[in-house]
């Protein structure tokens, strides 16, 4: 009797872990494309805590530390009942996705081991359940389109990115549906773990597989002509059918969309910090765009890219973000510090100690320079096996302007590549032809923020690239890296110039702006009183007309006569500040003697659509993770901010 008393009580031990172990389900189990959302659910969770968490991993076979982000059960309503779900769009990273769900206690976090963001990692000692596969339908297509200028009349490059090397085209035509013979054979490079020069870009944290990127120039386009296009093949599936206006060398106008530092959100919490502004920003670019109807435009965006840092999965949802706006205008970068710095890098003079550093999260270009490809053939070698960095400067004409882009993370001395190319093109321009010069580069040659680790920096810009500015009468020089808004006077010197407007002689002179709000929200305080550095009083200089912390973006508008540059707050999508310049270098409303006061005309709100990020629950999600943050730094004493102002204000962090 007792050995089966023994037994009974064993069996019934078993039965009662069976029906009390958590479960974990998802549906669907496929997904027709990125951004299509998975709905996860849990029951049986046994005295649920805070600090319960769901994690994310793709491939499936990924360690439990290695998790491509995280969300807290507490997200979800019901959460304390042990039961909940989370909805959650996914971006393919052509592999599957597992979910595990993770019990975490308060006596194992370590204030040591965080994030970016300071926030503590939570720990995998304790397994509660794991999901089943969820994965991509096959056939559906490449994905991440996006569009550039070659620099050459009748061509539009389009860039994609795919599961394998398999042979892929480019069909395109004036009727949609109506391809005929107009096809482009697309090349297929990648680059690989080996190429990332540190960690965490080439650990198993940080690295995942990029795919195939696929590269094709369509050619022989009429111009200012609507195309519709297609890339994909017969046995891996066709895209959805885009379209884009096919630039016209005839054109008397120009209309560009640009800022800087924007990178792109996430519905998750990860490694990096993840930029949240970024979809208002791209929802009013599209709705621009959309009411341009079949006119062209493009986009450029000065550096800090996508804030990957090392974490390859940041580049996918980059692109899965900007793919409604890149895939129907071209969109054009430069380098900035968070794709390129690293000590390593071949370039380090004496005097950048303090700026070069480890900014690039050992990516080291490689992304940056195999992702985009811009016109022009600049590059410079790495010193190791990976492949040169790509798009450092080049220029091209569009209309009545000629854009002109720098490095400022590469050699731009007089005697460097850099710098022979940009005064060889500078002194070049047919003002005749493009009546205005818009001059771009990541780190501002002027700002008012309390950017002091830069100061060598612009020095050697004032020293060297203001003369060759203001000789070839640049007429706007855009700027990012600065996490704000602000317009400068016509400046030389650091003085405002006299614009003629009481009929005094004057002088073309540049004007600065900083345009690094796209969407990166750690933001450096102005300069503070220099007898005062201690106190929060920041007294705006004479040079600088406008400024402020609001997110958005600029709007180029030129004809022959005249250039407009807007700048479009993300909190309404209309016009905050704005410059107007005529051909001959005359500023019309940006000189000290009006106070930098404009005229802001209201844009209309015309309709538009951009669901690729509108999810509900994420907010929830972030929401609940916001509150466990503050509850842990409070109880460890730590500062914090709260709601939207995550971080507290820095002066670094650009």
């Amino acid at each position: 009797m007792d050995v089966i008393l023994v037994f009974s009580l064993f069996f019934l031990s078993v039965i009662s872990q069976i029906q009390s172990k958590p479960t974990l389900t998802v549906s669907p189990k496929t997904l027709s494309k990125s951004g299509d959302s998975v709905l996860i659910q849990w029951s049986g969770i046994d005295s649920p805590s805070k600090l319960d968490w769901l994690g994310l991993y793709s491939p499936p076979n990924s360690s439990h530390d290695n998790f491509i982000g995280y969300n807290f059960l507490s997200s979800s309503p019901t959460w304390e009942s042990g039961s909940g779900s989370i909805s959650l769009p996914l971006t393919s990273l052509r592999s599957n996705y597992t979910f595990r769900i993770f019990r975490w206690t308060e006596s194992e976090v370590d204030p040591g081991f965080h994030d970016q963001d300071h926030n503590p990692l939570p720990g995998t000692r304790h397994l509660l359940a794991e999901s089943e596969v969820v994965g991509f339908q096959s056939g559906r297509g490449p994905e991440q389109v996006h569009l550039a200028l070659t620099g050459r009349d009748g061509e539009m490059r389009v860039m994609f990115v795919a599961e394998d090397p398999e042979e892929r085209h480019v069909r395109y035509g004036e009727k949609e549906g109506e391809w005929g013979d107009d096809v482009a054979v697309a090349r297929a490079g990648r680059y690989e773990r080996e190429d990332m020069c540190h960690a965490p870009a080439n650990e198993s944290v940080g690295w995942r597989d990029p795919g195939w990127i696929f590269d094709a120039v369509v050619s022989g386009l009429k111009g200012g002509v609507k195309y519709y296009y297609q890339v994909g093949s017969e046995s891996k599936g066709w895209s959805a059918t885009r379209s884009f206006v096919s630039w016209d060398k005839n054109s008397n106008k120009t209309v560009a969309f640009l800022f800087g530092d924007m990178g792109a959100p996430t519905p998750y919490v990860t490694f990096s910090r993840t930029q949240e502004e970024s979809i208002s920003t791209m929802k009013w670019i599209l709705r621009d765009i959309e009411a341009l109807g079949d006119e062209p435009a493009f986009v450029s965006h000065i550096g800090d890219i996508s804030y990957a840092r090392g974490y390859s999965w940041l580049w996918d949802e980059f692109f899965n973000l900007i793919e409604p706006v890149a895939s129907k205008v071209p969109y054009h970068v430069c380098i900035g510090n968070h794709e390129y710095d690293w000590p390593s890098q071949p370039w380090k003079p004496d005097w950048a100690n303090s700026i070069y550093g480890t900014d690039g999260g050992g990516e080291c270009g490689v992304p940056y320079s195999l992702r985009f490809n811009m016109p022009g053939s600049s590059s410079e070698p790495t010193g190791t096996r990976a492949p040169a960095t790509r798009n450092l400067y080049y220029s091209f004409d569009m209309g009545p302007v000629h854009f002109v882009y720098m490095s400022t993370e590469t050699n731009f001395l007089p005697g460097s590549n850099q710098y022979n190319f940009l005064k060889h093109d500078l002194e070049s321009v047919d003002r005749m032809k493009t009546p205005f010069v818009v001059f771009q580069g990541h780190r501002p040659m002027y700002t008012t923020s309390f950017e002091r680790g830069d100061a060598p920096l612009r020095e050697r810009m004032l020293e060297h690239l203001e003369p060759l500015f203001v000789k070839t009468k640049v007429t706007l020089a855009l700027w990012g890296h600065v996490h704000r808004y602000e317009r400068f006077c016509p400046l030389k010197n650091f003085t405002c110039g006299i614009m003629g407007q009481k009929g005094e002689d004057w002088e073309a002179l540049p004007v600065h702006v900083v345009i690094g709000m796209g969407g990166q929200d750690w933001q450096p305080k102005w300069e503070p009183r220099p007898d005062h550095l201690d106190d929060p009083i920041f007294p705006q200089p004479k040079r600088s007309l406008y400024r402020t912390g609001e997110f958005g973006y600029t709007r180029l508008v030129a004809t022959r006569e005249k250039l407009i540059l807007s700048f479009v707050g993300n909190h309404d999508g209309e016009v905050h500040d704005m410059v107007e310049i005529l051909a001959s270098g005359e500023v019309l409303n940006g000189s000290d003697d009006d106070n930098g006061k404009v005229s802001v005309h209201k844009v209309d709100a015309t309709h538009y659509s951009f669901s690729n990020y509108v999810w509900g629950g994420s907010v929830l999600v972030l929401g609940g993770f916001v509150g466990y943050v503050l509850g842990f730094v409070s109880h460890a004493r730590r500062p914090a901010a709260s709601g939207r102002d995550w971080t507290s204000v820095r002066t670094q962090e650009t």
